[in-house]
């Protein structure tokens, strides 16, 4: 009989989960062992995806309440010696950390986006001033939305600018290398653009959860994140626009363009958009005010539905899988740390022998590497905590450095289709090959690891953010 890939997967995925129980390793605790057990095992499903991402993250939730938690039964629980058990309500509230209603947040903005097509007719407005050069409107493409996925899921962004940017790839010959830059554009831009807000892509709800987690508190304002990672996006996004106008050259000059814009002004649209004014305004005025930005983020949940902007149906489609797996990943870091397997795992490696820099760069080249051959999501998911844990036992480095640089570290990995969904939209297309996607992916990929990792420190010091 033939077994399939995801037979195979969830094979090893259990082999994995039991193989530290049936092996004793040194200065690992009991309870560590099974967290080990548990981390590995999620490793294997979110590599191998032989079960939904989601799916996986409620599993993890799901045996730390059945094997390390206090309301666990008493057989499943001895051996484990003078371990201080976890309550069930502790892990439980992964589901609702306050980063996760952030994204909730986040998630009422950009379908309210969509539904009123926001984002298209902002999208034909600030295409204007960049004229009908193809350069130029390469460059007002990405910028859109790049500025889009600030707010939107990377992949939603790369939806709706796809139907944008089609018919533009239209008025170049076949034959036109510039029709794959368009194409790479969108999910170049969109995956640069989920940089610059804590919001724009599930890697910093992820990070951010963790970090609130160790450090009981929220460390980074919204305007904060924004301050420290906008600048670089800016960068990257130039740098981008620059290489993908190097590699696909075009000898067309001029375009044509549907420059017109058909703004919804009915009730519920109006609302919105006064919503997603305030909120976005609020979010970026909280040293001023004071209100969390986790806090702000329920704002629009709860003006959208108690005015009936967003129906019953609205509500079903929101993209729900998500805010599982970012509590999935709150709560494996949650059980990496109360269970002391993040401190086994820095004892393993001489990191308190390198220097910040070193650190730095290999945490965040450790996520651009993983992050190309699986999901962002999950590549943060299996390092963020690890890293939180390693930055604890070396001074030299804080925790927020080493958290933020993994999940930026994984956004910039793009060289695949299956490195992120922006990236599978556009190969879709047939527009795309892979092997220009992996070019401009990898060259990308190299060139701003090297600048965050090099200036990236410094700046968020210089900031006072560090």
């Amino acid at each position: 009989m033939k077994l399939n890939p995801r037979t195979i997967g969830i094979f090893l995925a259990a082999l994995a989960f039991l193989v530290p129980w049936f092996f004793q390793i040194e200065g690992l605790t009991p309870a560590g062992h099974r967290m080990l057990g548990i981390f590995l095992m999620a490793i294997i499903l979110w590599i191998s995806e032989a079960v939904p991402m989601h799916a996986t993250a409620s599993l993890i939730i799901f045996l730390m309440v059945m094997l390390l938690g206090k309301e666990a039964p008493s057989f499943a629980v001895a051996g484990l010696g003078d371990f201080k058990l976890l309550a069930a309500k502790e892990v439980f509230a992964t589901l609702a950390d306050p980063v996760i209603i952030l994204f909730l947040g986040g998630f009422f903005l950009a379908d309210g986006a969509t539904k009123f097509q926001l984002d298209k007719s902002l999208s034909r407005v600030v295409l204007k001033p960049f004229g009908v050069r193809p350069r130029m409107v390469l460059m007002g493409m990405m910028l859109i939305t790049a500025v889009f996925s600030m707010f939107m899921s990377n992949t939603a962004t790369t939806a709706t600018m796809m139907a944008v940017v089609l018919p533009v790839i239209a008025q170049f010959g076949a034959g036109d290398r510039m029709r794959a830059a368009f194409a790479l554009a969108i999910p170049v831009a969109a995956n640069i653009g989920g940089i610059g807000t804590p919001i724009g892509t599930p890697p910093n709800a992820i990070a951010l959860g963790a970090l609130s987690a160790s450090l009981g508190k929220s460390p980074i304002t919204f305007m904060q994140w924004m301050m420290g990672a906008v600048p670089f996006m800016l960068v990257f996004l130039a740098f981008a626009w620059g290489l993908l106008v190097w590699l696909f050259p075009t000898k067309q000059k001029e375009m044509r363009l549907e420059m017109t814009a058909k703004f919804d002004l009915s009730r519920d649209a109006v609302i919105f958009y006064l919503t997603f004014a305030v909120t976005v305004l609020l979010w970026m005025t909280e040293s001023l005010h004071g209100v969390s930005s986790n806090v702000v983020g329920f704002l629009p949940v709860v003006i959208l539905l108690c005015t009936k902007v967003f129906s019953v149906k609205d509500l079903q489609s929101l993209d729900w899988h998500v805010l599982w797996l970012v509590a999935g990943g709150i709560a494996l870091g949650l059980g990496i740390q109360k269970t002391q397997m993040g401190e086994w795992f820095v004892q393993l490696f001489p990191w308190s022998e390198m220097s910040p820099f070193l650190l730095v760069a290999v945490l965040t080249g450790a996520a651009l590497t993983v992050g190309t051959f699986i999901s962002h999501s999950a590549t943060t998911n299996l390092l963020v905590p690890l890293a939180i844990t390693m930055a604890k036992g070396i001074p030299t480095l804080s925790q927020v450095e080493a958290a933020v640089f993994v999940a930026i570290g994984s956004s910039l990995a793009m060289s695949l289709p299956i490195s992120t969904p922006p990236n599978a939209i556009a190969f879709a297309t047939g527009e795309v090959k892979t092997r220009d996607m992996a070019i401009v992916g990898s060259i990308f990929g190299i060139v701003s690891w090297v600048l965050f990792v090099t200036f990236g420190p410094w700046f968020w010091r210089l900031l006072g953010i560090l």
